[in-house]
C-alpha cells in the first residue's frame, strides 16, 4: 500500500467512518478506511443498542420550545426507518414499557409519546398505548407492585451496533473501498500546507508506510480532537465525552421480548432494561468521561445500576448476577468552542482546518448515515467535481441484505440445521449465512462454547471474510459473546487463539502473548 493514492482516506472505522466509507465509495471516490484498533472497538459496539428518534430530546424540544431538538428527533425518526430497512437482519423494532406510579404521569407521558408517534409518520414502527397495571405485571411480574399505577408502552428500535458497522464496512469493500483495522495515522503529508497524505503504522506488522490522498476525514468519535491536534497542535478541543454504562444478565430478570425504560432516575438519568441476544441488558448514560480506548465500569457504576435495578424491581439483583459489563463514551460536541453558546448536544458537526482536514463529530449510532451524507456532501463541494453521483445511501440494501430472509430460512432449512441454528446465523449475517454454511460443511459444527450457538467454523469464516486479526475481534465484536458473558468468553479464548495461530501463522510465543492480551482485556474492561 506504501505510496497509493486516493481520493479521501477516513481516519476511523466505527459507526461514522463506515458510514462516510460507504456513501463516498458510491458516489464515485476512491476510498480508503484506516481504523488503529478493530473495527468499532469503541464507542460504536459500546452503544444501548437501541435505534431511535430521542424521546427525552422531543420533551426538552416542547418544554423549551426548541426547534432545533424538535428536527434532531424529526431527523432521528426518518434515520431510525432507513437503518431497520436497509438491515433488517440486525435491527428491529422493539417495544418499551415504563411503568409510571403517579396518576398524572401517565396523560403526560402518554401524550409525548403520541406526538412521537405523529411525527413518525408513515415510519412509525407501532402504537403508543397506555398500559393498566394488571398487564404490566403481567408482562413483568417482578416490577415493584408498591404504588403502580399504570404505565405507556412505545416502540423504537434495537440493534446488532457491532455487525452493522461491519456490515457497512463489507458494503463499502464491494465496491472497492478499501478497508484497513490495525492501521494508526501517526502523521499526516503536507504540500503547499495542505493535507495530501498520511504516515501509516500497521500495527500487526509494525511496518510504517505513506498514503496520498486529496482529502482526510477525520471521523474518529471521541478521539477527534487528539487527530485534530496531529493536523494543528493548536486546536482547541471540541468533544467533551459522556460515558454510558451497562451490565448483562441473565434473562429471568427480563423474560419477555419487551424493554423497560424508567425516564428519569433520581440524578436525571434515563434508564434501559432491554431484552438483547437472548439476555437482560441494563444500560444509562451521561457521566462525564475522559477519552480513552477502554473505559472501564468501576464499583460506583455497577451499584448505581444494581440501585436502580432494584428500586423498580422486587427481586434482589447482587453482583454475582452480572454476566459482563461495559463502557461507551459517546462523543458530545460541546457548543462553547463552536458558537460560544455553553451546552452539548447530540448532533453532529463538521469542521474543515486550515489545512483542509475535514472532521466530523458529535452524532449518534441512528444518524449514521445522514451524518455521512452531510460529510461528503461537504468533501465533494470542497473537491468541485461535478461527475459523481449524488448520495444514494437512504434505500440501499447493505451486505446481508441481498435475499429474501424467508428464501434464506428455507435454503438453510434444506441444508438440514435446526431452527435454532438458523435463527441464529440469520440474526448474526443475514442472507450470507449461507456462505457461513460452507465453512461449517468444511470445518465441523462443534460449538465455541457449549451454551451458545457459536460454532467454530465462524471463526474460520470471520478470518477470511471479516477481517479478524486478534481473538477479541471475533469474541467480543463478530459474535458478542465477551459482551454477553465474560466467563464463557474467557473459557473459549484459548480454543480461538489456537485456531488463529493456525490461521494467522503465529508461533507459540505469539499465542501465548495474545492469549494474555486478551485475557487482560477480558478482566479489566473490554
Amino acid at each position: 500500500m506504501n505510496h497509493e493514492s486516493y481520493d479521501i482516506v477516513i481516519i476511523g472505522g466505527g459507526a461514522t467512518g463506515a458510514g462516510v466509507a460507504l456513501d463516498a465509495t458510491l458516489r464515485g471516490f476512491k476510498c480508503l478506511v484506516l481504523e488503529k484498533n478493530d473495527f468499532s472497538e469503541g464507542t460504536s459496539s459500546r452503544s444501548t443498542k437501541l435505534v431511535h428518534g430521542g424521546v427525552r430530546y422531543l420533551e426538552t424540544a416542547i418544554k423549551k420550545l426548541d426547534i432545533n431538538q424538535f428536527n434532531l428527533v424529526k431527523e432521528g425518526l426518518k434515520e431510525r426507518y432507513r437503518l431497520l430497512k436497509n438491515a433488517p437482519f440486525l435491527a428491529h423494532p422493539i417495544t418499551l414499557v415504563t411503568p409510571l406510579y403517579k396518576w398524572y404521569e401517565i396523560p403526560y407521558i402518554y401524550a409525548g409519546l403520541a406526538l412521537y408517534d405523529i411525527i413518525s409518520g408513515k415510519r412509525r414502527l407501532g402504537k403508543s398505548t397506555i398500559v393498566g397495571k394488571s398487564e404490566i405485571l403481567k408482562i413483568f411480574p417482578s416490577v415493584k407492585k408498591e404504588g403502580l399505577k399504570g404505565g405507556v408502552r412505545y416502540f423504537d428500535g434495537a440493534f446488532n451496533d457491532a455487525r452493522m458497522a461491519l456490515t457497512l464496512l463489507q458494503t463499502a469493500r464491494e465496491k472497492d473501498c478499501v478497508v484497513r483495522n490495525y492501521n494508526e495515522v501517526t502523521d499526516f503529508i503536507y504540500t503547499d500546507d495542505k493535507v495530501t497524505g498520511a504516515q501509516v503504522k500497521d500495527k500487526i506488522t509494525n511496518q510504517t508506510y505513506s498514503v496520498k490522498t486529496k482529502f482526510a476525514i477525520n471521523a474518529t468519535g471521541v478521539f477527534c480532537d487528539s487527530i485534530r491536534k496531529l493536523d494543528d497542535e493548536n486546536a482547541e478541543d471540541i468533544i467533551e465525552p459522556s460515558s454510558g454504562i451497562h451490565i448483562v444478565l441473565d434473562k429471568k430478570f427480563l423474560p419477555n421480548n419487551e424493554g423497560l425504560m424508567i425516564p428519569k432516575t433520581e440524578d436525571g438519568r434515563v434508564l434501559f432494561m432491554l431484552p438483547w441476544m437472548d439476555k437482560c441488558l441494563v444500560g444509562t448514560t451521561d457521566e462525564e468521561s475522559i477519552p480513552q480506548d477502554h473505559p472501564k465500569v468501576d464499583d460506583k457504576d455497577i451499584e448505581y445500576l444494581l440501585r436502580h435495578a432494584r428500586k423498580y424491581f422486587s427481586i434482589d439483583i447482587k453482583k454475582s448476577d452480572i454476566l459482563s459489563s461495559w463502557c461507551g463514551l459517546r462523543p458530545l460536541v460541546s457548543l462553547k468552542h463552536v458558537d460560544n453558546t455553553k451546552g452539548l448536544v447530540r448532533e453532529h458537526y463538521i469542521q474543515k482546518s486550515k489545512s483542509n482536514l475535514v472532521t466530523i463529530a458529535g452524532g449518534k449510532w441512528t444518524s449514521y448515515r445522514k451524518m455521512a451524507e452531510d460529510t461528503v456532501d461537504f468533501v465533494q463541494k470542497l473537491s468541485g467535481r461535478q461527475n459523481l453521483h449524488t448520495c444514494c445511501t437512504k434505500d440501499y440494501k447493505l451486505f446481508g441484505n441481498r435475499e429474501n430472509i424467508e428464501t434464506v430460512k428455507e435454503k438453510l432449512g434444506k441444508l438440514g440445521l435446526e431452527i435454532e441454528e438458523s435463527e441464529y446465523l440469520l440474526k448474526t449475517y443475514g442472507s450470507n449465512a449461507i456462505v457461513v454454511t460452507d465453512f461449517i460443511k468444511r470445518y465441523g459444527d462443534k460449538k465455541i462454547h457449549k451454551n451458545y450457538p457459536t460454532l467454530e467454523a465462524e471463526l474460520y469464516y470471520c478470518v477470511e471474510h471479516e477481517f479478524v486479526k486478534n481473538p477479541l475481534d471475533f469474541l467480543v465484536r463478530r459474535v458478542g459473546l465477551g459482551l454477553i458473558d465474560i466467563d464463557a468468553a474467557k473459557e473459549s479464548l484459548r480454543r480461538v487463539t489456537s485456531i488463529l495461530k493456525e490461521l494467522l501463522g503465529w508461533s507459540d510465543e505469539m499465542r501465548e502473548r495474545k492469549v494474555e492480551e486478551a485475557s487482560k482485556l477480558l478482566n479489566e474492561g473490554i
